[in-house]
């Protein structure tokens, strides 16, 4: 699944950027540092339980624009009628003139306070106002005007999801302006724009503020309530409260008391004596501890502050057994209420505390309640205020870096590539038992719609042995749907798998010991020559960027054109990256590293990292196709050093046949028929054991070598 590492460069960026930002505010004594890379290792455990139903984190980016001329993409498609006044918008803009908060904008982004890429229904506060379900996207909302960016994956969605009384932004398209410059175009010069603090990073605010600047607008944080919360009333679900649990250290492979000690010697070694963490895979990584809060993601929400001598974690009681309350008493963390988080900071900043923050991912309310705090501080001190940003002792300060615990985290231990590896071979089951399944159904003319047939791949996958949830919402797209790159199939509008069309299936489950995520496509009759032409050419790309060899401390963006050279060379292309960090019993996409086209992630791949392999091609209205693989990062034993550094390449995590009548063999080389007949082979001899009667028939049916003519 395409990650939102994927997100058009114009206005979102996926991967948290290690670039820091350079408005760091006045009243903190601030030192600017590269990564200090933590070498812990990562590795967990969860309890199986039934599936439930349910693909860093965009952050403005604000690129230099003259005059704007190009109109919005909503003006450019065909009407639906008159534009109708929206409920929801009309009691969101009645607030704009309450006391306490007059505004003349309001911007709703589709994060909660950790910046996570899937949230809790409650926090869905985009999707609420705007009817629009995609996972990324931000809304803005003035007195006259609605508007909705949303990048290429989306496109299509937003178009049949937004009502009349939404413009929709394309972002990333030639002429579309990001969010700040349309404010400034549609705003009078000296507005007020709200925002809730708590759903921005601190680098989000700090750009979007130093661009609505330049029209004179004011950036308002209202930091008591949301906007859109205080419409959804009493109609808002609930916040989760589901039981946390701990990650077994079989599958963790480092206990947290070595990773706590590792991360204490990183804060040492920078002059820091706490660390705030609000990634909430983070912070399950670093605790061994995993969650139920967040749809397809085993995390649970809390804030993390770890002190050279000292942890607390903030998170609501009810979540804690008390044999996950014995856990953290063992590992000295105690426990706070979820609520408390800035109580806690102000206090750190009362005792001269030296705090490192992850810009890019800490919400602006935690790093604006430090900076007030560190403001009160000195304000104390009279004449002696200047020593916290001469570097005098005594005083607090803010050390802004890139979380040491997202690189650490994404270099996977021995133990947590074992149990990737184990959880996709019976993924890869699972998988086999759902496609001759499918396949027998479709030749009886069965009629299955595409919730159906998700559904069944789900109780296909709920069987096999430390099942956990799905790792995101199935796309289940036949046909035309599969132009939609990330299609969620609804029960009352979703289409017939049959076999006259492509079908796209891209999926994935999470295990007590591995994350899983492919993508097949596969068509049930005969798939014309253009499909043929498309599919080898995508499948080309794969195979290109699998046997890539390169240079150790290389960034994953470099790797990009070797999966879109074989579509260049027609001129076709797609519109999202190639691949995405992979957690290991976590998030499904994680950071820091990437595949991208987009050059602003300079994070090299290393070996123990696992990323996604999906190239993909999609016509609108009519097929889409994509192939994703999941790989890990190995060295590579080459005849030659040059320069004395090693080289690397990847291993291959997942094994699934790729569909043989798809493939146009007069387009592949003998080197790539080789390829796959050997990918092929592997999948045999790793996955048949796990199988028998039909599941394994079809199996060998379609592992068989091609022999090119």
């Amino acid at each position: 699944m395409e990650s939102m590492a994927a997100l058009a460069s114009a206005a979102f960026s996926l991967s948290r950027p290690f670039s820091l930002s350079s408005h760091l505010p006045h009243p903190l004594r601030c030192l600017r540092s590269l990564s200090h890379s933590l070498s812990l290792p990562p590795n967990f455990k969860s309890h199986p339980k039934l599936p439930t139903h349910f693909k860093k984190n965009p952050k403005f980016i604000v690129r230099n624009s003259s005059s704007i001329t190009a109109k919005p993409s909503s003006e450019l498609r065909k009407k639906r009628g008159d534009v109708e006044q929206d409920e929801k918008l009309r009691a969101l803009r009645e607030l704009f003139s309450r006391p306490g908060i007059g505004i003349d904008a309001y911007i709703i982004p589709s994060q909660d306070a950790h910046q996570s890429e899937f949230i809790a229904e409650c926090y869905m506060r985009r999707a609420y106002i705007s009817g629009f379900t995609g996972s990324a996207g931000t809304a803005v909302v003035t007195k006259q005007n609605a508007a909705l960016w949303t990048d290429g994956r989306y496109f299509l969605q937003a178009e049949k999801q937004l009502s009349s009384s939404w413009i929709l932004m394309r972002a990333g398209n030639s002429g579309v302006p990001t969010t700040s410059e349309w404010l400034s175009d549609v705003l009078a010069p000296g507005c007020r724009i709200g925002i809730d603090p708590f759903l921005f990073s601190f680098d989000a605010v700090e750009e979007l503020k130093e661009s609505i600047s330049r029209k004179n607008h004011e950036l308002v944080y209202l930091y008591d309530f949301n906007l859109v919360d205080e419409i959804w009333k009493e109609s808002r679900p609930k916040p989760p409260n589901n039981l946390i649990r701990v990650h077994d250290l079989k599958y963790a492979g480092v206990d947290v008391s070595s990773k706590l000690a590792n991360l204490r010697s990183g804060l040492a070694d920078s002059g820091s004596s706490a660390i705030v963490i609000s990634m909430l895979d983070e912070i399950a990584w670093l605790l061994n501890l995993r969650g139920n809060d967040v749809p397809h993601s085993p995390v649970m929400y809390a804030y993390l502050i770890v002190e050279i001598d000292a942890a607390k974690l903030f998170i609501d009681n009810s979540k804690v057994s008390p044999e996950v309350t014995n856990y953290l008493k063992n590992a000295g963390i105690d426990l706070r209420p979820y609520e408390s988080i800035l109580s806690e900071i102000e206090s750190l900043a009362e005792q001269g505390a030296h705090l490192w923050l992850d810009t890019s991912s800490v919400n602006a309310a935690i790093a604006k309640t430090y900076a007030s705090a560190c403001d009160k501080y000195y304000g104390g001190l009279g004449g002696r205020s200047k020593a916290k940003s001469s570097g005098q002792a005594g005083g607090p300060s803010a050390f802004y870096k890139p979380s040491p615990i997202s690189l650490a985290k994404a270099v996977k231990n021995k133990a947590e590539l074992d149990g990737m590896l184990n959880s996709h071979l019976r993924d890869a089951a699972a998988l086999a038992e759902f496609w001759v399944w499918l396949e027998e159904e479709i030749h009886k003319n069965v009629v299955l719609t595409e919730v159906q047939v998700s559904d069944k791949l789900l109780e296909f996958r709920s069987k096999q042995a430390g099942f956990v949830d799905t790792s995101f919402d199935t796309i289940s797209a036949a046909g035309a749907n599969g132009a939609v790159i990330h299609y969620k199939p609804e029960p009352d509008s979703c289409s017939i798998v049959d076999a006259e069309k492509l079908f796209l299936l891209d999926s994935g489950a999470q295990y007590i010991d591995g994350t899983t995520d492919i993508t097949r496509t596969v068509h049930f009759g005969e798939p014309s020559p253009r499909q043929k032409e498309c599919f080898t050419r995508v499948l080309q790309g794969h195979i290109a960027l699998d046997q890539a060899v390169f240079p150790e401390n290389t960034p994953g963006f470099v790797l990009d054109a070797f999966a879109r050279s074989s579509l260049w060379r027609i001129g076709l292309d797609y519109r999202h990256g190639t691949g995405h960090g992979v957690g290991a019993a976590l998030n499904v996409h994680e950071g820091p590293q990437s595949i991208s086209f987009r050059f602003g992630n300079m994070t090299p791949l290393l070996k123990g990292m696992v990323v996604s392999n999906e190239p993909g091609y999609y016509e609108d209205h009519a097929f889409g196709i994509r192939i994703e693989n999941l790989l890990y990062v190995k060295e590579v034993d080459t005849p030659n050093r040059f320069g004395g550094i090693r080289y690397i390449g990847f291993e291959k995590l997942t094994f699934v046949p790729i569909q043989a009548k798809l493939v146009d063999l007069d387009l592949l080389s003998v080197a790539e028929v080789d390829w796959l007949n050997d990918y092929h082979s592997q999948v045999w001899k790793k996955v048949s054991p796990l199988l028998d009667g039909s599941a394994r028939q079809w199996l060998w049916n379609n592992t068989q070598p091609l022999v090119k003519l």
